[in-house]
């Protein structure tokens, strides 16, 4: 028989329970309207999401996948054009570059941060390559210091992946706010998660703003007149108002995951589990907590027999996966991504996570850790 998962690795049951009477308040209401689509709620979302960030546009899309491809699009990127990123990222981001003709580029990561490694970008352009993409893995904000000098110098674009970054902080300003465009995910188990899919991009370009927002919905300026080829991807007013109720909430929320590092930090400090690095200029949005060990699989079925959820994140980089596999330029030189794939573990963190069951997981840890010595 399975054991049954008492402490699971994300709960977005319990983030809705949090917030059920507002939810159903919000939602009722939207289906009172009649209006269910790019209505009122959409528009509240985008205007404070956007000032969230001190950003002049938001577009919301249906997902975090759509945010990168019509950011692409929005660009003019497609076949011919090259774009860098990380290879240990979802997929999502490597999908979206090949969804519009764009040919991905892989760059290894810093092995302390997982985040791309901007020593690297020398060696991959080419006078192809248009855009980067940094992906702020686990809420870990990139280098976009140095990101930002090389893609000055060559006149790239700077797409962020913010999907696991929601209110990461980097010197004191959001992630999000670096690049030309930043793109954000709201599935359910995301720091900033609706009840279904979503997403949105960011930018204070006008001339992207607008041609981000002709591309979500066919090309139109006037009601089924295509100005563009365009696509259809819009965050409905449903996931729109949850959104709403959510969004006040974020930093708080972010603040109880931060509270639940510092337990993991505390009980595992000194032990052989590799714990995630934060540095004193980056705000981590730690919507995942990474350890490195040996035997990565060992352990984390032995949590699942005590009843504890550990995800991996990700088992295969996507290079690795079989339909990637050997076709992506840059692929041949990611020593790091290689190294840290069958070591990561991500272990349980949500706002609702209680104190007690934290420690349950750390005392697992060190039983775990006493067997192997």
């Amino acid at each position: 028989m399975m054991t049954e998962i008492r402490i699971p690795f994300a709960n977005p049951k319990a983030d809705y329970q949090q917030h059920a009477p507002e939810i159903q308040k919000a939602v009722g209401q939207v289906m009172e309207k009649g209006a269910y689509i790019l209505g009122a709620e959409v528009r509240r979302f985008e205007e404070a999401f956007a000032s969230f960030f001190g950003a002049s546009d938001c577009v919301s899309v249906n997902s975090g996948t759509d945010a990168l491809v019509l950011a692409l699009k929005a660009l003019g990127l497609g076949p011919g054009d090259e774009v860098i990123t990380v290879s240990h990222t979802a997929v999502a981001t490597v999908a979206a570059i090949e969804l519009t003709g764009a040919t991905p580029v892989l760059a290894d990561i810093k092995p302390d941060t997982y985040c791309l490694d901007p020593d690297l970008l020398e060696t991959l352009v080419t006078p192809k390559t248009r855009a980067v993409i940094p992906v702020h893995l686990y809420g870990h904000p990139a280098d976009m210091g140095a990101i930002l000098a090389f893609a000055r110098k060559y006149g790239l674009t700077v797409i962020e992946d913010c999907a696991q970054a929601h209110g990461a902080a980097l010197n004191g300003k959001l992630v999000g706010s670096f690049g030309d465009l930043a793109c954000f995910s709201f599935y359910p188990t995301k720091n900033l998660g609706a009840i279904g899919d979503g997403g949105a991009v960011l930018t204070s370009r006008p001339d992207l703003a607008k041609n981000l927002r002709l591309i979500r919905e066919y090309g139109w300026e006037d009601r089924y007149i295509s100005q563009v080829p365009g696509m259809n991807t819009r965050l409905d007013e449903i996931q729109a108002a949850i959104l709403n109720v959510k969004l006040p909430h974020l930093l708080e929320k972010n603040q109880e995951r931060q509270r639940i590092a510092d337990i993991y930090d505390q009980k595992l400090a000194g032990t052989s589990f590799i714990l995630p690095k934060r540095l004193a200029e980056i705000r981590h949005a730690l919507h995942l907590y990474v350890i490195q060990t040996e035997k990565r699989d060992e352990l984390q079925a032995f949590l699942r027999s005590k009843g504890v959820g550990a995800g991996v994140h990700y088992p295969q980089a996507v290079h690795q996966q079989p339909a990637y596999l050997g076709r992506l330029p840059g692929c041949d030189r990611l020593p790091v991504t290689e190294s840290l794939t069958p070591r990561i573990l991500s272990l349980p963190i949500y706002p609702q996570l209680a104190r007690e069951d934290v420690e349950w997981v750390c005392e697992l840890l060190l039983e775990w850790e006493r067997g192997k010595r």
